[in-house]
């Protein structure tokens, strides 16, 4: 018994010397303990990266939509067509606001990559996906990876007021030029709309406002603050009749949390608005999803998430389960090229 007990005693004097030897807590400048990036375990799958085999939809563009909604300024799109597009076939749309930094290609959204591995498996349907930047002046900059143009755009009025103009912009100015070169379902459940931070609130405005027009709506950490007035959405949700909208929000526990000047203020707190109006939704009877993560104000969880928030969305499609049918049972393959 002695023999058997001595290497247990040893191996704890060994882990307790580890244990003494271990060093300290790393400490941030402040001299408080240095915490996880809340960001560091979000990292994109192969859903949101190029696979071998997976034809490659085509981006068009860029183009400028000049705007009669806000005069003098202009917007900025771009439009990705799948290599299973059939022009006689009316195809699903999907829009994105702050179009660069969702097809941004070293970004953390990636759209088209998504689009094309989803597209090629039948997990959602053949789409049309337009990435749209806000408006701008001609003499303003484009909206970029490292300035998405809060500050010398027209986005934050454009994204963030609780009006109808921007739903103008997207369905009075967007929709009839994409027309004349797209066959766009007129069917309201064959388009979605979506975005992250004030794009998001932008997406749900469109879809809240015109209906008839989007159902189908992604938010990512969605800017439902007092920016102007976002935060009032979940009581407008509560006192307004349903509206046929479904809508996948994510937000982080660490988003933006309300402090302002060392005070807390509830209508400021990104990830209390985004939990308030997922509850208001779920009391009126909405077809609503939601993931909740540690993630910063950003795009990180909402890229790692983003091909299952496209799946859930875009679930309802038609399906055969003939299981002699054998196009359904195979990838979807580039619509072939008509000879001349």
């Amino acid at each position: 018994m002695k023999k058997a007990i001595t290497p247990i005693i040893c191996c704890v004097a060994v882990a307790v010397i580890a244990l003494a030897q271990a060093p300290t807590p790393p400490k941030a400048k402040d001299g408080s303990p240095k915490t996880p990036n809340p960001d560091s375990q979000y990292r994109l799958g192969p859903d949101s990266l190029p696979q071998e085999g997976v034809p490659k939809g085509e981006i068009r563009g860029p183009f400028t939509l000049p705007c009669k909604v806000y005069p003098g300024t202009q917007h900025t799109y771009w439009v990705y067509v799948p290599a299973q597009y059939d022009p006689a076939i009316p195809t699903a749309l999907m829009v994105y606001q702050d179009g660069q930094a969702f097809m941004n290609e070293k970004g953390d959204m990636r759209a088209q990559n998504v689009m094309d591995n989803l597209i090629y498996r039948r997990e959602i349907p053949v789409m049309i996906g337009v990435f749209i930047n806000p408006g701008r002046r001609p003499d303003q900059p484009e909206p970029s990876p490292s300035n998405w143009g809060d500050r010398d755009t027209n986005r934050p009025t454009e994204y963030n007021s609780l009006d109808d103009k921007y739903a103008r912009v997207v369905t009075e100015e967007l929709l009839p030029a994409l027309n004349k070169d797209y066959n766009i379902s007129k069917d309201p459940e064959m388009r979605g709309i979506g975005g992250s931070s004030s794009g998001a609130i932008a997406a749900w405005t469109v879809a809240w406002e015109r209906p008839n027009e989007f159902r189908k709506v992604l938010s990512n950490v969605g800017s439902f603050t007092n920016i102007r007035g976002g935060h009032a959405y979940a009581d407008l949700v509560l006192a307004a009749d349903k509206k046929p909208i479904r809508v996948f929000l994510c937000d982080g526990r660490n988003d933006n949390r309300g402090i302002r000047n060392g005070k807390y203020d509830e209508s400021w707190d990104w990830f209390a608005q985004n939990v308030k109006l997922m509850k208001a939704l779920t009391k009126k009877g909405y077809d609503v999803n939601y993931s909740w993560g540690m993630n910063n104000h950003g795009q990180k969880f909402g890229g790692a998430i983003m091909p299952e928030m496209m799946r859930w969305l875009w679930r309802d499609g038609p399906v055969s389960t003939d299981p002699n049918d054998m196009v359904e049972r195979g990838f979807r393959q580039p619509v072939a090229k008509k000879k001349n």
